[in-house]
This record gives structure tokens, C-alpha cells and sequence, in this order.
């Protein structure tokens, strides 16, 4: 323990192992610690025993649930967009030789009660029932214009600057209404809010894009994949991959003491009276709270079922967004399902998840548009967790500390952070321009 190394990171959480594999690829040597004695700390995945323990205490879980190690439920649920960035850092680390995935099912989006399929291409705008004939046409125009669009080529532009073109007079040139607008911004391009309206469209292009691509690539009902055995896989294939570049893990290390020189600089941390040198340490919020600030708290339902979330076409595996228009809200709400053909749940089972940036402080009344959408629930359990941001200057600290999960039920969020923390440790850019097929293993 009494060595030094170039990087310390403190955390097994899923943004500080994807560092810490990508850090170790580089050639830094890299000692990675937690204080819990199992991998994933806030996004770590729970059996039933464990589940029980978090949320009910001494109580044992109910022997009609089936057998607790058939259970792996994800406390930070996401799944990920088949081209998106993360899948593109697990090609470039090739850590998906650890992984197996499988897509997702279906993708749907709350509009006016109901829930129907979110459409990903121009052909399936013309199918949509979330608009009518006329609505459809101009939707399917501006699925096409998506489709050509390159940023290279002016002559895919339509005479359009999308640098300075708002997305709002973007969508007005295609004359679509408000309701069309709705989904195709936060289903489909995945906005949280609305404040994209009056930025730049470039942005909401690109996410269409990924979205549209990541859709075509498995064929499948929605543009998600996920690991079999759920995300607990991922923290654990990363550590793999760290251990292979000569990488240390320690678990079951505590209290992680980070250490400071007279300048403020980090020295090193401490743990059990021991103290490993470093230059820089990374981690996730809990290890440095006077280093970071509360920003808002997610609001979230874990849900155990027998049998899929009604009118999503019985898919054992989808998500479902709530855009908050629909609901009167600031923010989206978010509908996550997964099940035993995810190898999750005993077979049988289906695990749903609901979470929400919380308004109030009571998730049961907050969660209720979502979790009727549910039906019948054998099992379900509330929680609300505060979300943190840094606001040190690593620059003269060299701590680099990651932002709290979000309530996203995709990973477009959490991956822009960990590439953003890449460039702040390492002063560059990571090349993601990668062969996607060789995430491939999803298909069976």
C-alpha cells in the first residue's frame, strides 16, 4: 500500500471504473479503492437478500419472489443506446469481451394517458398514432431531413446554419405542433427539460441521428441494449480490464482519508493508518463532501412484478418516458423494466423501476402517474437520494470528482460526464471513432 501511484481512484462506482479502465489503457498506474466490501457503490446491483436489507431492515423477502441469487436489480437502472458513447468506450477499452448484450424491446413515451411506442424512422412516423394524417406527413419530413443530414456537407443543410438555427425555428420550418414536438424531444432525443427549444438544433439533430442509427442497428423494437446479469457486469469488467494493464483494486478499504500537501494539492490517501501516495484522485461525491454541493435529490420506485408494464407490446424489456408537459411538471419522468430475459429476475419476474428529479419530498404522491402505469405490483419499495456536483478547481486541487446518477433511464448523461473528467485528468480528447460491430455479442 505504501507505493505511489499516478492516479488513486476512490470508488466502484460505474463512472469511476470506466476511469479507471481507461486510465490504466493509457499506461497510468492506477490504485482503485472503495469502502464497501462489493463493487458498483451507488450503482451497485442487489440480490433479493440485499434488497431486503437495504429497504426492510431485519424483515426476510417473501419465498414466493423465487431464489435471491436469481436476482440482480440495479440501483442506477440505464440502459444504453446500441451506437451511443458509452458502448463506443467499451469497444475502445475491450472490455466487451467481458460483456454479453442483449437489446431492448420496445421504447415508448406518455402522451395524452397513454402510452405508445415512440417512432424512430420516417416509415414509422407514418404508422404513429401520436398524430394524425396531416402531422404525420410533416413529421416524416423532418425524419427525412434528420436522416440526410451531414454536418460536412452543406448541401444536406437546406440552406439551414444549425450553429445558430434554434431547435424551436427548426421544428417551426417543418410546421410541426406542440404535442409532435413533445416526444420527438425528450423520447426521442432525450432532453430532460425544455430549455433545448431555444438552443441551437444541431445538437437535437445529432441525438435524433444516434437514436435513429442505434434503432437500425439490432433490428429490435428500440435503439437500447443491456448486459445480461444488468450493469453490476460492468463495474466488475472494468476491474478486470484494469487488473490486466497492472491496475490495484482494494475493497473493503475504510474510511479513505484523502490526503493534502500545504498547497492544497493531494498528497496520497489513507486507510487502516496507511497512506498510498498519488498525484491526482478521482471519486465519486461521498468520499470529498466538502468538495462538492447538493444540486437536487432523484425520487424513485423499485417495482417487482409478474408480468410486463401493460400496452408496451408485452416487452420484457423497455422504457418509457413521461415528458413533464404531460404530467405538469419541470422535469421528465422515467419508466425503466427489465426482466428473466435479462437474466435479472427468476423467470417469471419482471423488475420495474420509476424515478423522477424530485419536486417534493414524497416520492410515493410524486412517482403516482408513473406507477399506475404499472398494474398489478407483488413487491415495491421508495427512496430519495440527494444529487451532488463538484465544485472544486482541479486545475489547483487535482481532485476530479464525478456528478451523482441522474434519473435518466439511459446512460447519454453519465457517459458525457466521464469523457468530460477524461480530458480534465488527462488534458485530451478520447477517440471514440471506434468499429461498433464489435459489440455484436447483443444480437443472441
Amino acid at each position: 500500500m505504501d507505493e505511489e501511484y499516478d492516479v488513486i481512484v476512490l470508488g466502484t462506482g460505474l463512472k469511476e471504473c470506466i476511469l479507471s479502465g481507461l486510465l490504466s489503457v493509457d499506461g497510468l498506474k492506477v490504485l482503485h479503492m472503495d469502502r464497501n466490501d462489493y463493487y458498483g457503490g451507488e450503482s451497485a446491483s442487489l440480490n433479493l437478500i440485499q434488497l431486503w436489507k437495504r429497504f426492510r431492515g431485519n424483515d426476510k423477502p417473501p419465498a414466493h419472489l423465487g431464489s435471491s441469487r436469481d436476482y440482480n436489480v440495479d440501483m442506477i437502472p440505464k440502459f444504453m443506446m446500441a451506437n451511443g458513447n458509452l458502448v463506443r468506450v467499451l469497444i475502445h477499452t475491450n472490455v466487451t469481451k467481458y460483456l454479453y448484450f442483449k437489446a431492448v424491446d420496445g421504447s415508448f413515451v406518455l402522451n395524452k394517458g397513454k402510452v405508445h411506442k415512440v417512432p424512430a424512422t420516417d416509415m414509422e412516423a407514418l404508422k404513429s398514432p401520436l398524430m394524425g394524417i396531416f402531422e404525420k406527413r410533416r413529421a416524416r419530413k423532418l425524419f427525412i431531413y434528420v436522416h440526410n443530414y451531414e454536418e460536412s456537407d452543406p448541401r444536406t443543410h437546406e440552406g439551414m446554419d444549425l450553429t445558430r438555427v434554434t431547435t424551436r425555428e427548426l421544428i417551426a420550418k417543418f410546421g410541426l405542433d406542440d404535442n409532435t414536438i413533445d416526444f420527438i424531444g425528450h423520447a426521442v432525443a432525450l432532453h430532460r427539460d425544455d430549455r433545448y427549444l431555444n438552443e441551437p438544433a444541431l445538437d437535437t439533430v445529432m441525438r435524433m441521428k444516434l437514436y435513429a442509427e442505434s434503432f437500425a442497428r439490432f433490428q429490435g423494437g428500440s435503439p437500447y441494449i443491456y448486459p445480461l446479469y444488468g450493469l453490476g457486469e460492468l463495474p466488475q469488467a472494468f476491474a478486470r480490464l484494469s487488473a490486466v494493464y497492472g491496475g490495484t483494486y482494494m475493497l473493503n478499504k475504510p474510511e479513505c482519508k484523502v490526503e493534502f500537501d500545504e498547497e492544497g494539492k493531494v498528497a496520497g490517501v489513507t486507510s487502516e493508518g496507511e497512506t498510498a501516495k498519488c498525484k491526482k484522485v478521482v471519486c465519486d461525491p461521498s468520499y470529498l463532501l466538502n468538495k462538492v454541493r447538493k444540486v437536487g435529490k432523484v425520487a424513485r420506485a423499485i417495482a417487482i412484478m409478474s408480468h410486463p408494464i401493460p400496452s408496451t407490446d408485452e416487452s420484457h424489456s423497455v422504457q418509457v418516458i413521461l415528458p413533464q408537459k404531460q404530467l405538469g411538471r419541470r422535469s421528465d419522468m422515467y419508466l425503466f423494466c427489465c426482466s428473466y430475459t435479462h437474466n435479472v429476475a427468476p423467470k417469471g419476474k419482471f423488475i420495474a423501476f420509476v424515478s423522477t428529479e424530485a419536486e417534493t419530498d414524497h416520492p410515493e404522491v410524486e412517482l403516482k402517474p408513473g406507477i399506475d402505469l404499472l398494474g398489478p405490483v407483488d413487491e415495491i419499495f421508495f427512496d430519495i437520494y440527494d444529487r451532488y456536483e463538484p465544485v472544486n478547481e482541479p486545475s489547483l486541487d487535482n481532485c476530479f470528482i464525478s456528478t451523482s446518477y441522474d434519473a435518466t433511464t439511459h446512460f447519454e448523461s453519465t457517459v458525457t460526464d466521464v469523457l468530460n473528467m477524461y480530458t480534465m485528468i488527462t488534458g485530451k480528447v478520447l477517440d471514440l471513432s471506434v468499429d461498433l460491430s464489435a459489440a455484436s455479442a447483443a444480437e443472441e
